[in-house]
């Protein structure tokens, strides 16, 4: 029950935080659609699951004892980031405001845009493997880890898919869409940030 307590507890103080899943959901509920900022939320939870299973797999054990390895990840996740954000940094004034930009992003696309961006996240990595090194105890049966491992990836669909309702919710959407460019710039300014963040800040493991 202990184990079970502090993989909840310490999953949803991790769900709630701020990062770049947060910034990517919240933009293209805010921007696109409520459609695509739930199918983001569900790619997140997707890109959850690779976390987990390396880390049931053991697989986390050697990224988190393999420097070089561990720095490839955080390269790459930092540099997917910084990609996304200036490609919305140079997100220029639409003429139509209702329909040229709820169409740029297929649901595939959403969903890419989610898995990727949390599959890449070193964050996540750390925190998936830490908890299952460090709370999840080796007898713990393999069904139940598998069980911790649909709860983490449940929760991040649900928190985000929450986030994605509240951003796409009300008339206000509407007037922000006037100058969604700007709003697109803000967010790419915070993925830049995120990504510069992740490339030189060195994580604890």
């Amino acid at each position: 029950m202990t184990e079970l307590l502090a993989v909840i507890t310490i999953t949803i103080l991790a769900v709630i935080s701020p990062g770049p899943d947060f910034a990517m959901v919240s933009r293209n509920s805010l921007l696109l659609s409520r459609r695509a900022g739930v199918l983001t939320a569900v790619g997140i939870g997707v890109g959850v699951l690779v976390h987990v299973t390396y880390a049931i797999l053991g697989v986390g054990v050697l990224m988190a004892q393999s420097i070089w390895l561990f720095n490839a990840l955080k390269i790459i996740g930092a540099a997917y980031l910084i990609w996304l954000g200036i490609k919305m940094l140079r997100a220029k004034p639409q003429g139509d405001v209702t329909s040229t930009r709820e169409i740029a992003l297929s649901d595939f696309g959403a969903l890419r845009i989610g898995f990727l961006t949390n599959a890449l996240n070193p964050k996540t990595t750390v925190f998936v493997v830490s908890l299952f090194m460090q709370v999840v105890q080796p007898s713990t049966p393999l069904p139940v880890q598998v069980s911790y491992g649909a709860f983490i990836s449940g929760a991040h669909v649900a928190w985000f898919a929450l986030v994605a309702l509240f951003f796409s919710a009300g008339p206000i959407r509407a007037h922000i869409m006037k100058v969604r460019h700007w709003i697109d710039r803000v967010f790419g300014a915070l993925l830049v940030g995120f990504g510069m963040l992740l490339a030189t800040t060195n994580l604890s493991r």
